[in-house]
């Protein structure tokens, strides 16, 4: 397992600037504070301005770096054009992808907007990210690239087909990148997260899971990995579950289990 050397920093490693998409609250804002811990500086990208100011005013705060907000849907194709001419003088070394849309519920259903937009924003909007951002990294033959995925994207997930379809997309995509990107100094990580306690999470379930964990446990755990790649599942509990759902449990019983989760939440 690599890890970096006392002498080198994260800055160091991967560069001065860091883009966390979907950054307004929860695990995008517990990366963007643990990006400016290991001295980067971040622009935060969401579509609620009051969220992801009050993110960049604790990080100057806190944190002699510098925080630029970019207040956009990223589900809008015209979005990924505004983050590059936002970072045209900007040495990306670090790019997390971690902007979601969650439909929940009866996949025939829920409306089609709906389903188009987290087609948008789970998957779109990371590739768009990754070919705007990627080319500059390798050029420069360092950085890094976090895709945030579930272990509802291990296996179907009733109640959430669209969402962990989409989440099954993103670990296929982190891992094929990690082979094609290394060779270039670029490093990849999947992170397959559990439940993690964010308001997001809190929307959609009152009670704690198994294993649930804080967002700065989870950003700071994965952003230690990123040299490890392809993937990263945050916590022992987790770990276990991902061997259940994958290699223990036939296919049709680690989706009822996963259906019978979603039932307990819903």
């Amino acid at each position: 397992m690599y890890t970096l050397r006392r002498e080198e920093s994260f800055r160091e490693r991967y560069g001065s600037w860091a883009v966390v998409a979907g950054a307004g609250e929860g695990l995008g804002a517990a990366f963007a504070m643990d990006l400016a811990r290991r001295s980067m500086n971040v622009m935060l990208i969401a579509r609620r301005k009051q969220h992801i100011e009050e993110v960049a005013a604790e990080i100057k705060a806190v944190y002699d770096v510098e925080a630029l907000c970019l207040v956009r849907d990223l589900g809008r194709p015209d979005t990924i054009k505004e983050v590059e001419s936002a970072l045209v003088d900007k040495e990306v070394g670090v790019v997390v992808c971690n902007a979601a849309h969650i439909p929940l519920g009866s996949f025939l259903d829920t409306d089609t907007s709906d389903i188009e937009q987290a087609i948008a924003v789970n998957v779109r909007s990371p590739i768009a990210l990754i070919r705007a951002l990627a080319p500059g990294m390798r050029s420069r033959r360092r950085g890094g690239i976090v895709l945030m995925s579930s272990l509802a994207g291990l296996q179907g997930a009733p109640s959430l087909v669209t969402y962990s379809s989409t989440k099954a997309f993103n670990i296929i995509l982190g891992e094929g990148l990690w082979v094609e990107l290394r060779k270039s100094g670029i490093d990849v990580v999947t992170c397959i997260a559990g439940a993690v306690r964010t308001p997001g999470y809190a929307r959609y379930s009152a009670a704690d899971t198994p294993g649930i964990q804080s967002p700065e446990f989870v950003a700071r755990q994965t952003l230690n990995a990123l040299p490890n790649g392809p993937r990263f599942v945050p916590g022992f509990t987790n770990r276990l579950s991902a061997q259940l759902l994958t290699r223990l449990l036939p296919r049709r019983a680690a989706i009822a289990l996963l259906a019978r989760a979603s039932r307990r939440q819903v």
